[in-house]
């Protein structure tokens, strides 16, 4: 084994984790169990993104499926990324290309081994939701030109002037009608049945409310949870291939019990090194997380006390506590819905409405940006939203520097020099005040 292989396989076992983070960790196995098997049950794969994915109809016809981005994570936190990143720029990627494609490219060419070390199976169709992401669109060019299969596209407007209309939401639906629903039925011989959706939606609604009770118990103090290291698991699910399960209910469900006896007991987040100390800071953060460091880029922070009571990069798959749910009555409509008002289809104005509702919410310190040097769906604009939300609070605002799953864009001592000097800042300002 080599040493970062051990170095993983080490904070994997010394982690402090709850019944929930063990319920799904054995939710994404048993995901990654039947891709393994396709093989043995003839079902068919459709890869698919996680901003506006359709999980829930998808799910109407008994495929199985695989998320890319969530591969390319997972194999982040297993310190197999900056490999499958090398073998894609031999190819001829970039350096400034998403460190999730090119992960995900070297995974492919190195034989498709998942992150679980088991083989990930070619796609039968290539199902693309496009919300605000352009290099989605080229990662599927290059997925259909590697596997030569079939890829349908979802369209999804920009709420370019920041409101959806009647006229965006009928054109998602009609695209579900006549080409997504038609193509699925034809790549996995079921038919659509709309009872079966509305039947998955119900359970996305009762996991959704779940949810928000969790993020938003983040407003108590101390905040029983961390908004942004930690709430990435808790999203984990409802992301990905689970929404719309009944496994995803109950996860939430216990999720939302550990959570609630947290406040109860006036406890703050569990941490990798078990409680977190006392609470000194409290952040609403932006951008991406970094997979490949992420538990000693969470230990700069609790061992601050500093908490994430809110981020934006929770709401990539969805923006549930401003009210949305999918609704079973109206289950085409609620699936458009969903698509248009996932974080990464929003405008600049209403992410910066977005960030400094929450600073005001769960009475944050001020504003942290983690800038991704390879995601540009997340990075573009991040200096003016980062001057806006400072003159409109007066909370302080910085940035710190790394990448999604590229190793070699993590420096410690840079990020730890720049947290130390933001709390620093905060520090003043309470003085001041």
């Amino acid at each position: 084994m080599s040493t970062a292989s051990s170095n993983a396989a080490t904070e994997a076992r010394d982690a402090i984790k709850d019944l929930s983070m063990l319920k799904q960790k054995e939710m994404i196995q048993n995901n990654y169990d039947e891709l393994a098997r396709v093989g043995e049950t003839g079902k068919k794969v459709v890869y698919t993104f996680i901003p506006g994915n359709i999980n829930e109809l998808v799910r109407c016809f008994d495929v199985v499926g695989n998320y890319p981005e969530i591969n390319a994570l997972q194999n982040g936190l297993r310190k197999k990324s900056g490999n499958f990143i090398m073998e894609a720029e031999r190819t001829g990627h970039s350096e400034d290309v998403c460190t999730y494609v090119k992960t995900d490219i070297g995974m492919a060419r190195r034989g498709n081994i998942g992150p679980t070390g088991q083989h990930l199976p070619e796609p039968d169709l290539l199902l693309l939701s496009y919300t605000g992401c352009f290099t989605f669109m080229k990662w599927f060019e290059l997925l259909r030109h590697e596997y030569k299969c079939p890829t349908v596209m979802l369209h999804v407007p920009y709420q370019g002037e920041g409101r959806v209309t009647t006229n965006m939401r009928n054109y998602i639906v009609k695209q579900l009608r006549e080409t997504v629903i038609p193509e699925l039925e034809r790549v996995s011989g079921v038919k659509f049945d709309i009872d079966r959706l509305r039947e998955y939606l119900r359970e996305s609604a009762k996991a959704e409310d779940d949810l928000v009770w969790v993020l938003q118990s983040a407003k108590n103090r101390p905040s029983p949870i961390d908004g942004f290291f930690g709430a990435m698991y808790y999203v984990g699910p409802i992301f990905s291939a689970f929404r719309g399960t009944k496994d995803a209910t109950e996860y939430y469900r216990l999720l939302r019990a550990e959570i609630a006896e947290r406040v109860a007991q006036g406890k703050g987040p569990v941490t990798p090194d078990g409680d977190m100390g006392p609470e000194k800071y409290r952040l609403v953060t932006e951008g991406t997380l970094n997979y490949t460091h992420m538990r000693e880029f969470w230990k700069m922070f609790y061992d601050e006390g500093a908490v994430c009571v809110a981020s934006t990069y929770t709401k990539v798959g969805g923006v549930y506590d401003f009210g949305f749910r999918h609704d079973p009555e109206h289950p085409l409509e609620s699936l458009a819905d969903y698509c248009l008002g996932v974080y990464t289809n929003l405008n600049l104005p209403q992410r910066v409405d977005m960030i400094e509702r929450y600073i005001n919410e769960y009475q944050a310190d001020g504003l942290l940006i983690n800038s991704i040097k390879s995601c540009n769906s997340f990075s573009a604009g991040q200096l003016l939203l980062m001057r806006e939300i400072e003159q409109r609070t007066g909370k302080p605002a910085a940035f710190v520097e790394t990448d999604l799953v590229d190793p070699r864009y993590f420096s410690a001592a840079n990020v730890k020099n720049r947290l130390e000097s933001y709390f620093q800042m905060i520090d003043q300002k309470r003085r001041a005040a």
